[in-house]
């Protein structure tokens, strides 16, 4: 496993501290793991997200592929059985 190091100030400790004394984590090292993480994925699905836009901008629906929609919506709510 790859080590990291680095330094962060007394203020970021602290709330750093804070967290694993709420039970977050169970220490600095998986707390910091458990930022990255989340942070990794929330770049990857904003990427994602942009790419999915992005296509959506170069080549949009035409008319014919979005005739129908609403009605074919309606339909599949009102088959549900709530």
């Amino acid at each position: 496993m790859a080590q990291l190091v680095t330094r962060i100030d007394e203020a970021l400790a602290l709330k750093v501290d804070e967290m694993i004394l709420s039970g977050v984590a169970e220490n600095r090292s998986e707390l910091v793991r458990l930022g990255l993480e989340q942070m990794i994925d929330r770049f990857e699905r904003e990427r994602t997200g942009a790419a999915i836009a992005g296509a959506y901008e170069r080549l949009p629906q035409s008319k014919s592929e979005s005739e129908g929609l609403d009605s074919a919506t309606r339909a599949l709510v009102n088959e549900e059985p709530w």
